[in-house]
């Protein structure tokens, strides 16, 4: 026992040995902003200024209460107060004694923005200028070791340096103040290596660049892998450096490695040990993916040797209640959104995110566009330089840092490009947002016909780094089917960012009640609210976007199972992904459905690229279906997509429906003065002489306020005639002619209750909007909706894929997209939806329900409100009335553009044919019978 107890005391000693050599970090502040710790502040103007109190750390100060809350555009706006504060702050922390000897650093990884640092009352080091980056002081000298330490910071919002203003403080985001990223000790031995900037190509073969920070002697160096299980991933490289050298590139290669893509994000652990003899002087580990990036004249960008598609969007670090100061989960959500959605790219915008972004990135797996600031103007060469040095040694090692964006829309100073090729060992790509720059066209928000010489009828590789910017409920999705398929023809597309994730609404901290702040139309961009509430823009990016792509088919009941699949991977074999498929039986006027068939499909072989044939065995199942789902799902089992089609026809919807069997009775008619009221049963309809229109109905609850209608919409008609009666089945009928579309429309009233409306088909018509007809109800009286067609989310005519067929069913609400933040309900209530089958309004009066015959009918329920700040082609028209049955709906643009410019399905709808074409009347049964 007492030998065990010595050898365990040894291992030990052995163990504290060396794990003292590695780097030892030390948090003063908290890691995140959900993990803080408290620091003493005092803020010099604005809110709860002028007197020492407590703050959060780290955080932006405005979120905690203090200060002044300003949008980068507040600057040139005279009505604004432009907060100038500055924030102190002060916070003891002791210091062992045995670290006397070592190297601390005092590390700040984001501090707005000129921060003055003080160690036991003196200077750490010269002001620091730049807000977003990752910062160090050595404070060895200044320490009291074994003894408690004063450390105090001077944060002021703006900076010395008017350029670090323009470029940071002058831009179209909310602008904070504050140490928002931790600040720690970085603890590192008297012989230590300061940079190990590692080149991990994906044949295994590798490149470091090691400095130290003295050496007299020469030292050895060895390298070794492992992968993340601990398991050793080849052979120990060595290498010697030479007495005096302070740098050192060290090269070597691992055989049988998994290189890094997004798709199958492999990472390995390369441990770097410096050694003197026998002694280890200092071991530092890097998580890194060997992977190689290449961007090729005149063809692409290539990533392991694959030419890649960036599908992508940018990302703002932000969250409602925090500002620019992130947790663990906001950094998680994120990915795990843009995964979602079939992306496999973000570009951080517009200044380089929290390190813990980055390494969620390199592990599950998105190409990274990391950007130096600089909104539309760039920082000068004195501070530049600097800045664009800590960028690249932060974030050098990270497999998922792809490219380099040095600035934003003209944010920069050619002058201080080279630094970025200067600093990165792997030599990754430079974009200027923005430009025609480097080999590769990054134009930003064209419409769907650019350019000459440029994008799909250029030279060069092609991506705009910002595209279909959103704005409320326009961009983003809208156009993007058609602007993706038409880039998809150049060889030379490289990919798209779409403008922006998340909705930049802050919690206004200095108004009361509960207001989140957007700044008018400033920051309403998103895809997602900012809670991440999905827009309906979300799903069609996931359909259009996903790797898997289902060729056009159309399902029946004679459908001879057969579906091709294109791949769409950069990486993956379709072998590796899983397929599954479920035919349902609806009931018209329930939002239950009743599976009568599924299955699990085989997994077809076919590279990227490729199509491959997928035969579903599903004959006796449609016999039944009216809706057939099939889901393609990933090697990891998420969704990629689940589409759906309808398998029948609206009018055998119609057929099955109970029309035979109802009790029938006689039609009693009255007439008025200015309505004929026909009564059947428990059921009273009264209609307007004049127009046909209906004015009232009655069934046994009472009353249903549906009324003023049919009337056309989208057309100058006038009502020419109307006349009625009894038809030879004692049915009653109501005509109305009109001098213009639809010519002709009818009503009848069966003795079985049932009310039918048909409306003639349509003729044709130029820059339509949208044409069909429609009904008053008062909103108020609505409690929820349940319909068979496409949805949950409402459509616009350039938005349809992501709402897919089926049976859905929402509540009320009276959500404004991108502006009703303090009740975000998504899907919208109110708008066009798709491919109506049957709809069941529940109201507080009684429910009713409508049944169309008409294939690809677009319902329009009541109209949105409209956002307080429209701008481009965001709000489109609606028709008068509240309730519609459309052949056409509108398009929506983007903030920047209106719809006609994102695509000819974007522009307004044309229709002609001739004498003896069979085209489609709108047909509508309406059961009032509750």
């Amino acid at each position: 026992m007492k030998t065990n107890r010595i050898i365990l005391l040894l291992f030990l000693l052995v163990f504290s040995s060396a794990f003292s050599q590695e780097t030892e970090i030390v948090f003063l502040s908290g890691t995140d902003a959900e993990k803080t710790v408290e620091w003493d502040f005092f803020c010099t103007d604005g809110r709860n200024s002028g007197e020492w109190t407590k703050i959060q750390v780290p955080s932006n100060w405005e979120l905690q209460g203090f200060g002044t809350y300003n949008y980068g555009h507040d600057w040139s706006n005279r009505d604004k107060t432009l907060g100038k504060e500055h924030g102190l702050y002060r916070h003891e922390f002791m210091v062992p004694a045995n670290w006397q000897g070592k190297t601390v650093n005092i590390v700040f990884d984001g501090s707005m923005t000129d921060t003055e640092v003080k160690i036991n009352g003196k200077l750490a080091g010269e002001i620091h200028q730049g807000a977003f980056y990752r910062f160090k002081y050595n404070i060895s000298e200044l320490l009291s070791f074994g003894e408690t330490n004063l450390l105090e910071v001077d944060v002021a919002k703006h900076s010395s340096n008017e350029s670090v203003n323009r470029a940071e403080r002058q831009a179209d985001f909310w602008i904070f103040g504050g140490i928002f990223r931790p600040v720690f000790l970085e603890v590192l031995p008297a012989i230590h290596m300061s940079r190990t900037a590692i080149d991990a190509k994906a044949d295994g073969s590798f490149n470091i660049l090691l400095d130290v920070n003295r050496n007299e002697s020469g030292y050895s160096v060895l390298v070794d892998l492992f992968h993340l299980n601990g398991e050793r991933a080849g052979q120990t490289v060595h290498a010697e450096l030479e007495k005096g050298a302070g740098s050192k590139m060290i090269s070597g290669k691992f055989d049988g490695i998994q290189s890094w893509n997004p798709e199958w994000p492999t990472l390995y652990n390369m441990q770097i040990t410096l050694k003197k003899g026998d002694e280890t002087l200092h071991s530092v580990s890097e998580r890194i993916g060997f992977r190689t990036v290449e961007l090729r004249e005149h063809d692409g960008f290539y990533i392991n040797g694959e030419k890649v598609v960036f599908k992508g969007v940018n990302r703002h670090s932000f969250w409602p209640e925090t500002g620019r100061a992130l947790s663990e989960a906001n950094h998680l959500q994120d990915i795990h959104l843009m995964k979602e959605m079939n992306m496999n790219a973000v570009r951080c915008s517009h200044y380089v995110p929290d390190k813990r972004f980055l390494e969620l990135c390199d592990s599950l797996g998105l190409f990274v566009l990391d950007e130096v600031t600089g909104w539309q103007d760039g920082y000068d060469t004195i501070v530049g330089p600097k800045l664009i040095k800590e960028t690249v040694l932060r974030d050098e090692n990270h497999p998922s840092v792809v490219i380099w964006d040095h600035g934003n829309e003209g944010g920069w100073d050619f002058a201080n490009e080279k630094w970025l090729n200067y600093w990165d060992i792997q030599d990754r790509p430079v974009l200027c947002p923005w430009l025609l720059h480097n080999g590769a066209d990054t134009h930003h928000y064209p419409q769907f016909d650019y350019a000459i010489g440029r994008f799909v009828f250029g030279n060069d590789p092609f991506m705009p780094t910002e595209l279909l910017h959103g704005l409320y409920d326009g961009g983003h999705g809208a156009g993007l089917e058609e602007f993706w398929r038409s880039y998809q023809s150049s060889p030379l597309l490289a990919g798209g960012f779409l403008w922006v994730l998340a909705d930049e609404a802050v919690l206004r901290t200095d108004k009361p009640g509960t207001v989140f702040d957007s700044d008018g139309n400033h920051a309403p961009d998103g895809i997602v609210g900012p809670h991440r509430e999905k827009e309906g823009s979300f799903y069609t990016i996931k359909e259009v976007w996903s790797p898997v792509q289902v060729q056009p088919v159309t399902i029946n009941r004679e459908w001879n199972g057969r579906l091709f699949l294109k791949n769409e991977f950069i990486y993956t074999n379709l072998k590796d992904c899983a397929f599954n498929w479920r035919a349902v039986k609806t009931k018209v006027g329930s939002s239950l459905v009743t599976t009568v068939g599924s299955g699990v499909i085989g997994a077809p072989e076919a590279l990227p690229g490729e199509t491959a044939l997928l035969e579903v065995n599903c004959a006796d199942a449609l016999k039944t279906a009216d809706v057939f789902q099939f889901t393609a799902l990933d090697p990891n089992g998420y969704e990629l997509y689940t589409w759906s089609w309808p398998v029948v026809q609206p009018e055998e919807i119609v057929n099955e429906w109970s029309l035979t069997g109802l009790n029938e009775s006689e039609i009693e008619i009255e007439r008025t003065e200015d309505l004929i009221v026909a009564r059947v049963g428990e059921l009273e309809f009264s209609f307007n002489k004049a127009d046909g229109t209906l004015q009232n109905i009655r069934n046994k609850k009472g009353q249903i306020s549906l009324s003023g209608g049919p009337f056309p919409v989208g057309t100058d008609s006038k009502v020419a005639g109307a006349k009625w009666g009894k038809d030879e089945n004692g049915d009653f009928k109501l005509e109305i002619l009109y001098d213009a579309y639809p010519k002709k429309m009818v009503w009848t009233v069966y003795k079985n209750g049932l009310l039918f409306l048909e409306a003639d088909p349509l003729q044709g018509g130029r820059n339509i909007d949208f044409i069909g007809i429609s009904f008053n109800y008062p909103e108020e009286y609505c409690k929820s909706v349940r319909w068979m067609g496409r949805g949950p989310y409402r459509v616009w005519k350039n938005r349809l894929k992501g709402s897919n067929f089926g049976v859905w069913e929402k509540a009320y609400n009276n959500t404004i997209t991108g502006e009703s933040f303090n009740n975000l309900v998504y899907p919208e209530f109110k708008g066009y939806h798709g491919n109506l089958y049957w709809a069941t309004l529940e109201t507080s009066e009684s429910d009713f329900t409508v049944i169309s015959e008409t294939p690809n009918l677009f319902f329009r329920l009541f109209t949105p409100g409209k956002p307080q700040h429209v701008a481009g082609g965001t709000y489109p028209p609606f028709p008068e009335g509240d309730i519609s049955f459309l052949y056409e709906i509108p398009a929506i643009g983007t903030k920047f553009k209106q719809a006609d410019q994102l695509g000819p399905k974007s522009r307004k709808g044309i229709f002609g044919g001739h004498n003896g074409d069979e085209t489609y009347p709108i047909k509508l049964w309406f059961d009032f019978r509750n």
